[in-house]
């Protein structure tokens, strides 16, 4: 009997219909392992995973093997996605026994949940063999599979302890990192390492951040170039708007075609942040294009944003995506379809599968000549509309907490920056006008959502769909990803309702999740019992718990002035730092929020009658250095500390800057403010 059916995950309810007795994470199924006497197989994926698909046909909807498995095992289906505690143990222990890890992962593990067997994909023969082989060791060589699973979580304890060493990160541990940075950035193509390549979003905020305070120019260089290269890359949507996963290739070309909101999320802060300090037109144009991406295809009215787009439709990967040359001929006609060819460089060799090539920019149409960006946006449209008729991705409706949280925050931040260069004299600016709208629409919607559904007796839950809010339990990056939000939410809108909300989740977060030494764990302390309790410190595709509640720990410590927030920080980061001096590509958001606490950060009210058009309030977001909070509205407004006992000056607009708590005397002119800020928002 297939027990997925009532199931929230969408991953889980793709398997619904195996012929495998799947059984959901619960207690009941270990319990029935037990009782049968037989070893409990966990399958790990997620909705957007192609090689999970693979598997899924390959095995899991074959009969022959689902009666092997129904025979000799019982058999959980865990979507990574709404359990990534489960996932971290069982990911950790995969590792230790083969080197790698990724999904979908398989593990083997007796009937109290130790791991003794872990691989990711079996092609069926393999895997077919590896159930026989498994059964048979179970039937008549128990000891040593028990003695196997024994070291593997002994092996476990290890990786996932807390209590190690600690360092101040300090200014020349971070001016250290971002020098290891440079040494393995790729001059050629953009990004780090090699193949395959993922969008090193939180790298780049680092560096950012690290160049607004040092003046680096080689730290904004490696990230001018890199988000330019993945912009004009087959792994970024030229058409819609929107990033893949990761790229296959070294030099962006070819996708991994899944689109993950926490990805987009955090890209999206990314080209924000650059146009803010930069103006570059290319920025302005992608942090546009994938807030519209975010707005308008993983949002969902009244039900938060949703958690990714399948790599494959129909089973094809990368099918809605893919050209020929004839294919925009046919679309577009002759002569645009060539024009479009040569812009986007489908070839007739192609760049993809089957003489198909994945489009990728080749020219600067940001600034061209008017002539030509009419012609690039018109072939956009018709390849759009020719592409909306192809069969489409489906999408994973299930709410993640933490990517919201993501979400929100960069929405934010692009609210903040699209209201500084705003110009009707801009070509575009009725387009971005409206990005505006529905993107502020969305992110609002979200925050709701999470706020009247996922928070549950003032605990966090992990996961909701269609409205109904999951059992999982919110993990540590959920508490901190959404109390940074609510933060963000907070600067935006002067609202105080948003603060209190993420300094309960903050106190939840400090009372719960708290280890030895300043760390955290990433699961709370009356959370289900594992057999490790996680507690990674590195960032990875998201940001880790840790990194994330640090994050949220800073901001809201600088918009509430309580020490004792900046205390759990600094403490958290210490637990930190000898990693991000050793592997700072796996640190990149608490590097990030390291040059928040070390630039102050700053902390800035603006005394206003006019939030929304005071030059004061302008000039503060565009001048912010790294991290700064900037609030503004009427003095005393209920719910923000900033503005309390911040009067105007002689009836005008008063912009109060402190640092570390302690203040500058108020400035009523822009030229004032800019001094004090140090210019140290513009790189221009």
């Amino acid at each position: 009997m297939n027990r997925l059916a009532d199931a929230t995950s969408p991953y889980l309810l793709q398997h619904a219909d195996n012929p495998v007795d799947w059984w959901p994470w619960s207690e009941e199924a270990f319990a029935e392992a037990k009782r049968r006497d037989v070893p409990v197989l966990i399958s790990v994926g997620y909705a957007a995973c192609h090689w999970c698909h693979v598997m899924a046909h390959e095995s899991f909807e074959n009969e022959q093997v689902g009666a092997l498995m129904n025979d000799n095992f019982v058999s959980i289906k865990v979507d990574r996605e709404e359990r990534p505690d489960v996932d971290a143990i069982y990911m950790t222990a995969t590792q230790a026994m083969t080197g790698q890890g990724g999904w979908p992962m398989t593990v083997f593990a007796t009937p109290d949940g130790t791991p003794f067997f872990c691989g990711t994909y079996f092609p069926r023969p393999n895997f077919v063999q590896l159930l026989q082989s498994v059964t048979t060791a179970w039937r008549e060589q128990r000891e040593a599979v028990v003695r196997q699973g024994a070291s593997v979580v002994e092996a476990i304890g290890g990786a996932q302890a807390v209590g190690g060493p600690t360092a101040p990160l300090d200014a020349p541990l971070l001016d250290a990192a971002a020098g290891k940075l440079a040494s393995e950035y790729d001059a050629t193509n953009g990004g780090f390492g090699g193949a395959p390549k993922f969008p090193p979003h939180m790298n780049l905020l680092f560096l950012l951040r690290h160049h607004q305070r040092t003046r680096d120019p080689q730290s904004l260089e490696i990230t001018r170039h890199t988000a330019e290269a993945m912009a004009r890359g087959g792994i970024y949507d030229q058409l819609a708007g929107g990033f893949a996963r990761y790229s296959v290739d070294a030099h962006w070309t070819v996708p991994h075609f899944e689109k993950m909101l926490y990805d987009n999320a955090l890209l999206l802060r990314l080209y924000t942040q650059l146009w803010r300090l930069t103006g570059d037109p290319l920025a302005r144009r992608v942090a546009r294009d994938t807030a519209r991406f975010l707005a308008d295809e993983l949002h969902r009215p009244g039900q938060g944003f949703a958690s990714a787009l399948d790599a494959d439709t129909d089973g094809v990967e990368g099918l809605t995506y893919a050209w020929t040359p004839g294919q925009l001929i046919e679309a577009l006609g002759e002569e645009d379809g060539r024009f479009a060819a040569d812009l986007f460089t489908v070839t007739d060799d192609g760049t993809f599968e089957k003489g198909m090539s994945v489009l990728r920019l080749a020219r600067d149409v940001d600034d061209a000549a008017p002539e030509v960006r009419a012609r690039w946006q018109r072939v956009v449209g018709g390849l759009l509309a020719a592409r909306d008729t192809r069969p489409q991705p489906a999408r994973d409706d299930k709410v993640v907490a933490a990517w919201n949280g993501l979400a929100i925050t960069a929405i934010a931040e692009f609210q903040q920056v699209a209201a500084l260069y705003a110009s009707p004299q801009d070509e575009d600016a009725n387009l971005m006008d409206g990005v505006t709208i529905v993107a502020d629409g969305a992110m609002r919607d979200a925050a709701e959502y999470l706020a009247a559904v996922h928070l549950v007796d003032g605990r966090l839950r992990r996961v909701s769909r269609d409205g109904k809010v999951g059992e999982p339990a919110g993990v540590l990056e959920d508490y901190g990803s959404v109390a940074e939000a609510f933060c963000a939410l907070h600067q935006l809108t002067g609202e105080g309702r948003w603060l209190t909300l993420a300094g309960e989740l903050l106190d939840t977060a400090l009372a719960h999740f708290a280890a030895p030494g300043g760390a955290f764990y990433d699961t709370a302390d009356d959370a289900e019992r594992l057999v490790a309790r996680p507690a990674d410190p590195t960032d990875n595709a998201t940001p880790s718990g840790r990194s994330a509640l640090i994050a949220g720990l800073v901001v809201y410590s600088a918009l509430t002035g309580e020490t004792r927030y900046r205390e759990a920080a600094e403490a958290a980061l210490a637990t930190v730092a000898p990693i991000v001096g050793r592997h700072p590509r796996f640190t990149g958001y608490a590097a990030m929020a390291g040059e928040a606490l070390l630039s102050g950060p700053y902390e800035i009210a603006v005394a206003t009658e006019d939030p929304a058009g005071d030059p004061l309030v302008a000039a503060a977001r565009r001048h912010a250095p790294p991290g700064a909070v900037v609030v503004a509205g009427r003095p005393d407004q209920p719910g923000v500390p900033l503005l309390a006992d911040r009067p105007l000056v002689d009836g005008r607009s008063a912009a109060y800057v402190c640092r570390g708590f302690v203040c500058q005397r108020p400035v009523t002119s822009v030229e004032e403010l800019v001094v004090e800020l140090g210019g140290a928002g513009s790189s221009q």
